[in-house]
């Protein structure tokens, strides 16, 4: 489904976090993106996972694995539609926070940060068509309109209230 939730940031500190570039939780089918395990001590020994429900692969291993490793990044050079949760994970068994990301063969996406946001940043919220640029769009969060007409985004202020599911609809898709 196109539903997506905005995650606020916790103040707690991972040796290693994921890095999602582009910053998107929901992607076309065949897009490009990078994860990389990144942290204060460099990423040696961390490594890409990710679990589709049908149990964890890891990034570059082979014939039960996903995407390939250049350098510290996991790269997709063609995104198979595969959604899924995300981490980095050391040798000794030490995770990241998860990120979910996902896959659309849709018209339309929700175009929302991967990542936790902090309170008091703005985000802004559009809905991208498949054939390319912003379409002009409902935007619901928790099964409730966010505003009675159609917009091509909508910025908020994020604050704690605002955390919670999202996704946009057109008139067209």
């Amino acid at each position: 489904t196109g539903v997506c939730v905005l995650l606020l940031s916790a103040l707690t500190v991972s040796a290693v976090s994921l890095t999602v570039s582009p910053n998107l939780q929901q992607f076309f089918t065949g897009a490009s993106v990078s994860l990389t395990c990144e942290g204060q001590l460099g990423s040696d020994g961390w490594t890409v996972k990710r679990d589709t429900g049908s149990g964890t692969e890891s990034c570059g291993a082979g014939g039960r694995g996903f995407g390939r490793f250049s350098g510290s990044s996991c790269l997709f050079d063609e995104f198979k539609p595969v959604s899924g949760v995300y981490w980095c994970e050391g040798e000794a068994g030490e995770k990241s926070e998860e990120v979910n990301i996902t896959v659309s063969g849709k018209d339309v996406i929700l175009e929302i940060p991967a990542l936790p946001v902090r309170t008091g940043s703005d985000v802004t919220l559009c809905c991208k068509k498949k054939t390319g640029g912003t379409a002009a769009a409902y935007f619901f969060f928790n099964g409730r309109p966010l505003r009675p007409k159609s917009e091509k985004n909508i910025t908020i202020n994020v604050q704690q209230s605002d955390e919670g599911l999202y996704w946009c609809a057109t008139d067209e898709f």
